[in-house]
């Protein structure tokens, strides 16, 4: 009985140990195609940067990439390839 009380305990122990690691990996493969210049661009945190400040400089409210027009996700992208190592 002593034994399988050890067993039990390190197989808890070991699932709260992993369980951060395979629960956290998902958001950070976020990437969306830029069909205007043929290419992906991963939406981590420097990319978010860049975004918020392309809307600043247009005075545009905060919203969701994915929420623009195919107009303004086209001028962003242009205006992301101008400023390539800025943000």
């Amino acid at each position: 009985m002593l034994r399988l009380k050890g067993t039990v305990g390190t197989l808890v122990l070991g699932a709260a140990m992993l369980a951060p690691l395979l629960t956290s990996g998902c958001a950070a493969h976020v990437r969306y195609y830029d069909e205007y210049h043929a290419d992906y661009h991963p939406w981590n945190d420097g990319e978010v940067r860049a975004y918020r400040a392309w809307a600043g400089e247009r005075h545009y409210e905060y919203r969701d990439f994915n929420r623009l027009n195919k107009d303004q996700q086209r001028d962003y992208w242009n205006w992301r390839h101008d400023h390539p190592g800025k943000y």
